[in-house]
């Protein structure tokens, strides 16, 4: 089943690799390697996500914080059947 997702991510930037570490304060945490500097760390962002969650990359839309390094993402068209809960 498909289904369409929001999530509230914290990325910290300009880590050695992109990786999802846990989960801290209801956040899904993911250091990235890239730098936020014109949009670079959130076009990483969402070429992760859309390989994490085998999505299409125009499947998933920052809807808040496009600026910031907390952000509210929707991703669309999840397999709900193959994601993984993350445990704090």
């Amino acid at each position: 089943m498909k289904k369409d997702i929001i999530l509230d991510i914290k990325v910290i930037t300009n880590a050695k690799k992109n990786e999802v570490v846990g989960k801290r304060d209801g956040k899904l945490v993911i250091k990235l390697n890239a730098l936020p500097i014109q949009g670079k760390a959130n076009k990483k962002l969402v070429e992760f996500l859309a390989k994490l969650f085998n999505v299409r990359k125009s499947n998933i839309t920052i809807l808040k914080g496009a600026a910031a390094h907390i952000k509210k993402v929707e991703v669309r068209g999840v397999d709900i059947g193959k994601v993984v809960e993350i445990d704090e």
